[in-house]
């Protein structure tokens, strides 16, 4: 399952498969909230509708977007919280979430970091061998987060395993040479 976190619009796609196949597509949608409703109750609206997509199609993990701010940070306070939802729907169920930069789910899909909105939904069609994009665009970004993580998610997660590894191993230092 992929999410890309927002206030107002959480987009949320599921796909089915393994590395080197085409995915299969199984739903996406958005779980939306009203910019009038008080901020603490449309994070409960994210939540909850987050946790009826879990309950229904049972993903085996979920993929974030990674928030990031450029210039407006009012409006990543929300996309942060959204992204920290999401996560805790994730960590509530025991399902493993992997964090994917934007310009990193871009590449996947396109092959391009720079690719603009409509170029990623045009390839999650053609990927998924849908007859359109998905809409609105963040139900498209959220399916493209989902293809990510199944194109790149094992390896990603089996470099974590492998650094935490190294890092746990005690450092040898050669006789003779002293550890400043």
């Amino acid at each position: 399952m992929g999410v890309d976190p927002g206030l107002t619009r959480c987009g949320v796609g599921v796909v089915e498969g393994v590395v080197g196949r085409p995915p299969e597509f199984i739903d996406c949608g958005v779980v939306r909230t009203p910019a009038d409703l008080d901020h603490a109750l449309r994070l409960l609206r994210i939540e909850e509708g987050l946790q009826e997509w879990v309950a229904r199609t049972r993903p085996d993990a979920i993929a974030v977007e990674r928030v990031f701010a450029q210039h407006n940070l009012h409006s990543v306070t929300g996309t942060a919280q959204a992204a920290g939802i999401a996560m805790l729907v994730a960590a509530r169920h025991a399902i493993p979430v992997v964090l994917h930069t934007p310009s990193e789910v871009k590449a996947a899909i396109t092959g391009s970091g720079r690719a603009d909105k409509a170029q990623v939904g045009a390839m999650v069609a053609r990927i998924c061998r849908l007859d359109a994009p998905p809409t609105p665009a963040d139900a498209a970004d959220a399916v493209a987060l989902a293809i990510t993580h199944v194109w790149r998610g094992t390896a990603t997660n089996r470099y974590a395993e492998l650094v935490a590894a190294a890092r746990a191993r005690p450092t040898r230092y050669p006789r003779g040479t002293r550890r400043d």
